[in-house]
């Protein structure tokens, strides 16, 4: 009886965190500019109601007496992450929660108007608030938990992730990605872009299209316009966004492909623990897998191409293009293209990763008291040039302003997407195995295999057990950055084997704005 108490507790507490995800969506996509100040006042009461209920001191008696009743492995794995929780929430206090709260909801809506005019003065104060109370937060759930501040951000959006894996894993891409982007930018063959303007219109009408081909059940799920694509709601009302650029179908095409990845794995989570945490997700890394898997390795083959080609004609050939230009050879080199540039969410499959390990030394660097807010311009540009040889120009809209990530508090969240990309590759290289037929199934568009597969091995498994276990388990080996690098190495070239790889010379450490930095880094 005491777990069913505490599962019904857990159940009412997922009804409140669903209808926060739902006022954030809003927040994104529909609120008048004049409502930020209601809305932060709504959203930091509907928190404060989480938080009292996540942390209330009936939750350690029922989750003592559940243990004591020997539940069975779901049951079992669901009381622990309840109990994780409690201890993790009951570090910090209502009134931190609400203050954080209101600062991010404010700095959210400050980041937007600095962003559009460039304006870093007028946000810098309120992102080093959020920051100041971020460390507060860290650094009491990092000594509840008895792991380092910024390790307790990590573990907020992947349980058993730490700094210490992380840093395993970006070690060898440091080493291995900037010779290959040499590489493929030499080798790379020409290609024409097919010529716009794209109207949104043609445009949504392909994103939905391509919703419903990568096994999204439109039932249950909507699409929208944000200024920063996201999913977000339950799995019977899933909420993706995407936005449009008339001058390059690509932006929407695959910030949607991105967000249906994300959005499949919330509908094919366990129903029967829907409102349980063991029924959630394993973990943001994982979630990010799945987005990955979907928009760089799926969508960028050739295999796919082939099938999507005549689509993409459909929707946006214009009478002025020509054919061959939305031939699916063309199209391949198009979206593979590699290129040294300054924005992430534009940024080829290649030097993507090098985007998220340049903001993964920032916020560290943040966390760990190096860095204020006000030096994050100069650290920016220290870190572009060292690892593309580029600068903003001062323009920090395509620098330290283009993320809404830190602006929302969210660090220990960068990370996920480029190990979400390595587990995204060793699941991929598995389902191939797996399912030898799988290339040409993906030639006809017909992907029941592939999302049985992730069901079957990912989705379903829930928070059952970790992210880390859910990979091993799929693939039959510790997630490791092998696997990547051989997709990355057949899908652009390999540096190994070639005259023109040119590896920096290596020289002394030196500190720029706070950041330990070394030339082999870049």
């Amino acid at each position: 009886m005491s777990y069913d108490q505490l599962a019904n507790r857990l159940a009412t507490i997922a009804d409140l965190k669903h209808a926060r995800g739902l006022l954030d969506w809003d927040r994104e996509v529909n609120m008048p500019v004049g409502g930020t100040s209601a809305r932060a006042d709504a959203l930091a009461t509907l928190q404060v109601l989480i938080h009292e209920r996540e942390t209330a001191e009936e939750i350690g008696d029922l989750v003592e007496s559940a243990r004591a009743a020997g539940p069975g492995p779901w049951e079992a794995a669901n009381v622990e992450e309840i109990h994780r929780r409690w201890i993790r929430k009951r570090a910090v206090g209502p009134d931190l929660v609400a203050a954080r709260s209101r600062a991010t909801s404010s700095c959210q809506a400050a980041w937007l108007d600095a962003r559009r005019t460039n304006n870093w003065n007028s946000v810098v104060g309120k992102l080093q608030v959020v920051l100041d109370l971020t460390r507060e937060m860290a650094n009491a759930t990092g000594a509840a938990l008895g792991c380092t501040p910024y390790d307790s951000l990590l573990q907020e959006w992947e349980p058993d992730l730490t700094r210490e894996t992380t840093d395993r894993l970006f070690r060898e891409i440091r080493r291995s990605v900037p010779a290959m982007i040499e590489v493929a930018i030499t080798r790379q063959p020409s290609y024409r872009a097919p010529v716009g303007p794209f109207p949104v219109k043609r445009q949504r009408a392909l994103a939905k299209e391509m919703m419903e081909v990568l096994g999204l059940d439109l039932v249950r799920s909507r699409i929208d316009k944000s200024a920063h694509p996201f999913t977000s709601g339950h799995p019977d009302d899933v909420r993706i966004t995407t936005r449009y650029d008339r001058t390059d179908f690509r932006e929407s095409l695959f910030a949607t492909i991105h967000e249906v990845g994300h959005a499949v794995y919330e509908q094919q989570r366990p129903d029967r623990y829907r409102k349980q945490p063991v029924g959630e997700s394993a973990g943001m890394a994982v979630h990010e897998s799945q987005s990955l898997l979907f928009e760089k390795i799926l969508a960028r083959s050739d295999a796919f191409l082939e099938f999507a080609a005549p689509i993409l004609r459909r929707h946006l050939r214009r009478r002025k293009t020509g054919a061959a230009e939305w031939e699916a050879e063309n199209l391949g080199r198009l979206v593979r293209r590699v290129e040294r540039s300054l924005i992430r969410t534009r940024a080829d499959e290649l030097t993507y990763p090098l985007h998220v390990i340049l903001r993964y030394d920032l916020e560290t660097a943040l966390i760990d008291g190096a860095l204020d807010a006000a030096d994050l311009p100069d650290a920016w540009e220290e870190r572009i040039s060292q690892f593309f040889g580029l600068t903003t120009g001062g323009d920090h809209r395509v620098g330290c302003l283009q993320d809404i990530h830190h602006y929302l508090g969210l660090l220990g969240y960068f990370p996920t997407y480029t190990i979400g990309a390595v587990m995204a590759a060793q699941l991929f290289e598995a389902a191939k195995a797996a399912l030898p037929g799988l290339e040409d199934a993906i030639r006809r568009g017909e992907l029941r295999e592939l999302l049985e597969w992730l069901r079957e091995h990912v989705h379903a498994r829930g928070r059952s057990v970790s992210g880390m276990k859910i990979i091993a388990d799929a693939t039959g080996s510790e997630l490791g950055p092998d696997a990547y690098l051989r997709h990355l190495r057949a899908r652009y070239g390999s540096a190994e084997s070639s005259e023109l790889r040119q590896v920096p010379p290596a020289r002394k450490e030196r500190t720029v704005a706070g950041i330990r930095v070394r030339q082999e880094d870049a």
